[in-house]
């Protein structure tokens, strides 16, 4: 799909103008509310990567936070190393260590950054190859990734000395030298969230209007086919679980510095759930669903939560229930069904009118 092309549709159409939105949001919301803002498009760009594997390629992963939450320690361990200028960060002295783990040496060096895209994929490759290559699919594949939330959650609390435990990595000062406290510094932060979801969107619309994103929707609606065809799904399957990991990833990584916290249960099986109902409440398999939904349905929970706390959890189940009786292709499906309704006849009546005209 070229350029011009790309903003003709209407997908693409709205993604501009929810970009546009969040670009001047800055005059007219204080930078307490750009700060959250700047979290819910963090949950924006995780939302475009599960929609990636659901959305167009049918895999339903229930343990997404822990790619997001890989990410999100990477760039937590970065700051933390950087907040301690280089010694034993403050959390391990408490917990009796004298020397600094060898897994944390790396974080001295801004290179080790690149560990934020590098560990959820060779994670994601791992899992993906076992996985497909023995063709399992479905709620089994659900299953095994809502086991490998509970597994990691265990494994980081467990790790109080290397991971902070439960508490997870707080405390940070500064990233690059800048520090996080200033206004100047969220701002940076919040425009930087905002050109990588550019970014990641551009990467999946790109993947999903050429052949390779046929093939996933092949995959999606006829596994069996595609391969009767002579492609190998697996191949396919793994590619793309492997992009979505590493788009999770960079979420967290761009999540941490403007909350200033990652902790294990951003990785829990409930967080991972949540992720799902985000794409589904927005529209699966439109990328543009994804994002309407993580921001919309992240607004929502700060502004209702903010009044009454104790219901919040009732509303987002009842709004998914609502979603998958009454609206299974989420709102933006809602959208292109009353759209159709109106142009439809309006396109008949043209129709008509052409072929009078003819006569």
């Amino acid at each position: 799909m070229t350029t011009k092309n790309f903003f003709k549709t209407p997908s693409s159409q709205t993604f501009l103008i929810i970009v546009l939105l969040l670009l001047i949001a800055p005059l007219f919301l204080s930078v307490f509310r750009i700060n959250l803002l700047g979290k819910f498009i963090a949950y924006a760009i995780l939302a475009i990567g599960i929609d990636l594997i659901w959305g167009y390629t049918g895999i339903l992963s229930l343990g997404h936070g822990v790619f997001f939450g890989l990410g999100a320690y990477a760039m937590g361990m970065y700051l933390k190393m950087e907040a301690a200028h280089g010694k034993l960060p403050d959390f391990m002295s408490w917990s009796g260590l004298e020397n600094l783990p060898t897994v944390w040496a790396p974080f001295s060096n801004p290179l080790s950054l690149a560990l934020i895209v590098l560990v959820p994929a060779l994670l994601a490759f791992i899992i993906g190859y076992l996985t497909f290559r023995n063709r399992i699919r479905g709620v089994y594949f659900s299953i095994l990734s809502q086991a490998l939330s509970l597994i990691f959650v265990v494994f980081f609390i467990g790790q109080q000395a290397y991971t902070g435990g439960t508490n997870g990595l707080t405390g940070f000062r500064t990233m690059f030298g800048m520090p996080l406290a200033t206004d100047n510094t969220k701002y940076i932060l919040y425009y930087a969230a905002i050109f990588l979801l550019v970014l990641v969107y551009l990467y999946c619309h790109f993947l999903v209007k050429h052949r390779l994103g046929k093939i996933l929707v092949a995959i999606r609606d006829g596994e069996n086919r595609v391969r009767f065809s002579g492609y190998d799904p697996a191949v396919y399957k793994i590619f793309v679980y492997v992009s979505s990991a590493v788009i999770a990833g960079i979420a967290g990584a761009i999540f941490v510095p403007q909350v200033g916290i990652i902790s294990p249960a951003e990785m829990g099986i409930i967080p991972s759930i949540e992720m799902v109902i985000w794409v589904a409440i927005g529209g699966r398999g439109t990328l543009i669903g994804a994002v309407i939904g993580a921001i919309l349905v992240n607004g929502l929970k700060s502004g209702i939560s903010e009044s009454f706390p104790e219901v919040w959890s009732y509303f987002l189940g009842l709004t998914f229930v609502i979603v998958v009786i009454f609206m299974p292709e989420g709102l933006v499906g809602l959208v292109k069904k009353y759209a159709s309704k109106i142009t439809c006849p309006i396109k008949k009546r043209k129709a008509t009118e052409k072929a009078s005209s003819v006569n």
